[in-house]
């Protein structure tokens, strides 16, 4: 029976996650090369490393040049010891020097190409340069950002939390090994706190939340609720003091 489960081993990547997770809820920090110069997002990138912070996931909805994100990704490398996650949009978001990457698939697309298509096109190139794939469910709430325009999301409403239960579970049965539900980059404010509580109720994955959390007291409602991992990306290009106190918050919380 080992043999044939082999294929299904979890990575140092992933290990490290749950172990992290063992402890409390973590903290991550997305960067986007399509907003972010190299210089500051070296700079901001061992500034949260030293805060906390316990990965680095690079990515954003429009990024496409795989020269781009070799540079950038390489670069990061070199400066940092926490892993670095791809959080594509696309395949071209790819690139061998990642320690890893998010192997998601957008649940709620109307869009083939987004449920499997990429994932299938990606297949290779992740087996060729050997980079750990985390298979991630990933669903986006509102219709107003550009990961939702681009991947061709079905909106959920927020006062229909069942509908994202009924995802959630899911993507717990398909063998996902993480959810991520997603406001969306640079949206007015994150997902309800009472969402992911009703989740947390029903799934059994570590479950990650992003999108408009841009306060200490944002993130906190989050955890209280039961999130697992708290994504933030815009606030570490616009307030770095704010994110400082951000993780800081997460890395205090402890659960009872």
């Amino acid at each position: 029976m080992s043999s044939i489960l082999k294929h299904v081993r979890i990575g140092r990547v992933e290990s490290y996650i749950l172990e992290k997770l063992e402890e409390g809820p973590v903290h991550m920090t997305l960067l986007d090369p399509e907003s972010i110069g190299i210089g500051r997002a070296t700079r901001l990138a061992k500034i949260v490393e030293e805060e906390g912070s316990s990965a680095i996931m690079v990515g954003g909805s429009t990024v496409s040049s795989q020269y781009e994100m070799d540079e950038f990704v390489s670069t990061l490398k070199k400066n940092i010891d926490i892993p670095i996650i791809i959080f594509p949009n696309n395949v071209q978001a790819l690139t061998k020097y990642a320690d890893a990457v998010w192997y998601m698939s957008l649940l709620n697309s109307l869009e083939w190409y987004y449920i499997i298509g990429a994932q299938m096109q990606a297949a290779p190139f992740i087996k060729k340069y050997k980079i750990e794939a985390i298979p991630l469910a990933y669903i986006v709430f509102r219709g107003d950002t550009a990961v939702s325009a681009i991947g061709r999301a079905l909106p959920i409403p927020d006062n229909q939390p069942e509908i994202v239960v009924a995802y959630g579970l899911a993507a717990q049965y398909l063998g996902y090994r993480f959810l991520y539900l997603e406001a969306g980059s640079g949206a007015p404010s994150p997902i309800p706190s009472r969402i992911v509580k009703i989740v947390k109720e029903y799934v059994e994955i570590p479950v990650i939340v992003g999108g408009g959390i841009r306060t200490s007291e944002q993130a906190r409602e989050l955890v209280e609720a039961g999130a697992d991992i708290i994504v933030t990306g815009t606030l570490a290009e616009e307030d770095i003091d704010k994110l400082r106190r951000l993780i800081q918050t997460i890395k205090n919380y402890k659960r009872r």
